[in-house]
């Protein structure tokens, strides 16, 4: 995986916050009580969660033992709650603006810091992929119900990329149950294309590459990271052409079925 700066962090995260920016300045009330891709969220329940949490780690500085305050992620949802459209871009540019800011005045090394993350503990540069897939992945659930383009820059779609092909693994192993000896290439289609190779040799890892590999997944980011986020059913994007597979035609369909690892 390539190494991220803290300056790469903050490129994608000024990305991401004008997409959400821009969007609910355009919002009128119908677009924020349209249901977005979770079942339990319309889209401004999307934009209290996503900005929600950019609240509680606004001011946080990256700790092993001092999580940030997530019993408070809710208030920013609670406080949207009954505002009318402006209002509420008005309070998505205060708190974004206020984020960035803080992720500015940090310092260079950061991103290299010990740090708590959602999945346990690792660097803080771990954290802020995970909240660039976070935002990402939320992204598509209202631009899609919405018919909208996400225009959220390359660098947020790579890093978003980065922290699914960290879990390949995971994903190839656990969810798909590709059988040991057997190794499968993803080819992420697009201008962030990259293959993402898996080996299982006792556990399923990731490699470098693999020659030969038994099974081969061919699918567009948007597709591939939306299977993984469990977004989209799969026979959709089967239908339309945007995954398909060679090689080894039952794994091939039971990995194009079976990649979605998180919610």
């Amino acid at each position: 995986m390539t190494t991220r700066t803290l300056t790469d962090f903050v490129s994608a995260y000024e990305d991401l916050f004008a997409t959400y920016s821009a969007w609910t300045d355009g919002f009128g009330a119908a677009d924020l009580a349209t249901q977005s891709l979770c079942p339990d969220w319309d889209v401004r329940g999307v934009i209290g969660h996503t900005i929600g949490v950019e609240t509680v780690l606004d001011g946080w500085a990256p700790s092993t033992d001092s999580p940030p305050p997530f019993e408070k992620m809710g208030e920013f949802g609670a406080a949207i709650a009954d505002l009318d459209p402006a209002a509420v871009a008005v309070k998505v540019r205060e708190v974004t603006s206020s984020r960035l800011a803080h992720l500015r005045t940090m310092d260079a090394g950061a991103a290299e810091a010990a740090s708590m993350t959602p999945l346990g503990v690792g660097t803080y540069g771990d954290f802020l992929r995970i909240r660039v897939l976070d935002l990402w992945i939320h992204a598509y659930d209202i631009a899609l119900p919405l018919n909208r383009a996400v225009d959220a820059g390359r660098l947020a779609a790579d890093l978003a990329l980065d922290e699914v092909a960290g879990a390949i693994g995971y994903i190839v192993g656990k969810k798909v149950g590709l059988p040991d000896g057997m190794s499968a290439v993803v080819h992420v289609t697009g201008d962030n294309e990259r293959d993402i190779a898996v080996v299982v040799d006792g556990k399923a890892r990731s490699v470098a590459a693999v020659e030969s590999p038994d099974v081969e997944i061919t699918a567009d980011l948007e597709t591939f990271v939306l299977l993984a986020a469990g977004r989209l059913d799969p026979q959709e994007r089967i239908d339309a052409g945007r995954v398909t597979w060679t090689g080894d035609a039952e794994w091939g369909e039971r990995m194009a079925r079976n990649l979605a690892y998180t919610v």
